[in-house]
């Protein structure tokens, strides 16, 4: 039998990405677009890891349901790990991924190859019966100079991965997942989700 999983995010692109990785699990995966009652989550931590656990546990508490929320940002060691946990909204109000990425490019204009490394790193904050458990996957590489790609979200257009010379957005959706920070998290996150397929409500660590 599927158990519920509330995805707690309105982001329809990771939530497609949380999905793909979450194949062959017995869940029932849903999004916050099943539950118009959450609204908007002031996302107000200091770090990924307090607004992963700010979104999992509301979700939790207005939907009485197990939810699994990551948090993600683009830490670029130049800029001395900016934007980290304002990447959704580094290039001010109103921000779109086209001008976060116009902005990091702006920064970060005639810095040389071995000054633009940067990491992706997402973490990933599952609760189920007001009970947390938090992972964290990270992806190195570096910034490139111009954007390429049309796949994937986000600063995918001018992030390259270590080991490859194309950046995400070039990458088909099955070739991103084998190496992203988000599947690297996954792969830490899935013991925990397969205890909760086994065991059902009530397990984990104590929130923290």
């Amino acid at each position: 039998m599927e158990r519920k999983l509330v995805l707690a995010t309105h982001n329809k692109d990771k939530a497609r990405e949380l999905e793909a990785l979450t194949q062959g699990l017995a869940l029932d995966i849903l999004t916050l677009d099943s539950f118009p009652q959450v609204g908007e989550i002031v996302e107000n931590g200091e770090t990924l890891e307090e607004n992963a656990l700010i979104k999992a546990r509301t979700v939790f508490n207005m939907t009485g349901l197990p939810s699994l929320a990551d948090d993600s940002g683009l830490e670029v060691y130049y800029l001395n790990g900016a934007p980290g946990v304002f990447s959704s909204r580094f290039s001010g109000p109103g921000a779109t991924y086209q001008s976060n990425c116009r902005k990091l490019l702006e920064e970060m204009l005639g810095v040389p190859p071995r000054r633009r490394y940067a990491q992706f790193r997402s973490v990933l904050a599952f609760v189920n019966n007001g009970k947390a458990e938090i992972v964290e996957g990270v992806c190195r590489g570096r910034i490139a100079e111009e954007p390429a790609g049309s796949n994937g979200f986000g600063y995918d257009p001018v992030f390259v991965p270590d080991g490859s010379e194309m950046t995400f957005a070039e990458m088909t959706p099955a070739e991103k997942n084998r190496v992203s920070h988000r599947s690297m998290a996954l792969q830490k996150i899935r013991p925990i989700l397969e205890k909760y397929l086994v065991q059902g409500p009530g397990q984990g660590n104590p929130g923290r």
